[in-house]
């Protein structure tokens, strides 16, 4: 019988030993979200946040394997062990630090407000009563819009995906959208759909729902997996890969202070 037990406990700390080399590590993405991810046209998942993870998994030797969700579903995904992190410019803010844990700072990512040009529009809740603004579900923007805004007879409207938002802009069903300043910059504005829209007014600040920068998304419970994430972020940090992958990206330091 001691022997049964010394077996199974045995087996246990092997199957647990096994379970903690991370040799893969799946990170969920929402690819409709470019430059950070989007789908390059022969369908693969491409962008900065690709960039950055397909180091890190290099750095810790491990195979990198990309998961495809809408964003709202990320985080019960991660917490049902369908990935092991989040990295989808996802914003770390007291409300998600209730369900997941998160990696060191990654990046900065300001909100703004997208409107056609030559319409007088602020990012406030007086300017913006009687309109229609999109956001893309389970964003900090819809947060943001739908605590601040809404209330005051604005019209916020939640879409599956980024490319929905901008498609009912484009479309006219939209008199503005609210999203990553960066995103809708590089994303929407300085592309030819773009043409004709602007942002209007400047960068949203409010910790509470808009959080603090981006993390990578962590299970709890996975603190070995945050510690070692942690320490090559720091590692790529210092050696200067972070920059040299964002400037492929952005022409200025996304990483910022």
């Amino acid at each position: 019988m001691k022997k049964l037990v010394a077996c199974v406990a045995l087996a246990v700390v092997a199957s647990s030993g096994f379970a903690k080399e991370w040799s893969t590590i799946r990170f969920g993405v929402d690819a409709t979200y470019a430059p950070f991810e989007s789908k390059s046209s022969d369908g693969k998942v491409v962008g900065f946040d690709i960039d950055l993870g397909n180091e890190i998994c290099a750095r810790l030797k491990a195979k990198c394997v990309w998961v495809e969700s809408d964003f709202d579903g990320l985080i019960p995904a991660l917490k049902a062990k369908k990935f092991d992190g989040v990295l989808s410019s996802m914003s770390m803010t007291p409300q998600r630090a209730e369900q997941i844990a998160f990696s060191a700072r990654l990046y900065d990512a300001p909100t703004r407000l997208v409107a056609k040009k030559g319409v007088t529009l602020e990012p406030t809740a007086e300017s913006l009563k009687g309109k229609s603004v999109g956001v893309e579900q389970g964003t900090i923007q819809e947060t943001y819009a739908k605590t601040y805004w809404a209330p005051k007879d604005v019209r916020v409207v939640a879409y599956q995906n980024q490319d929905q938002v901008y498609a009912d802009l484009l479309s006219g069903r939209l008199d503005a959208s609210l999203q990553d300043s960066v995103q809708a910059d590089i994303g929407f504005l300085e592309t030819p759909r773009g043409t004709g829209y602007q942002f209007a007014g400047g960068n949203i600040s409010d910790p509470k729902t808009l959080g603090e920068g981006v993390g990578i998304g962590l299970r709890k419970d996975d603190a070995d997996l945050k510690a070692k994430l942690n320490q090559v972020i720091a590692d790529m940090q210092r050696d200067g890969t972070f920059k040299k992958i964002g400037q492929k990206y952005f022409p200025f330091d996304i990483f910022g202070n």
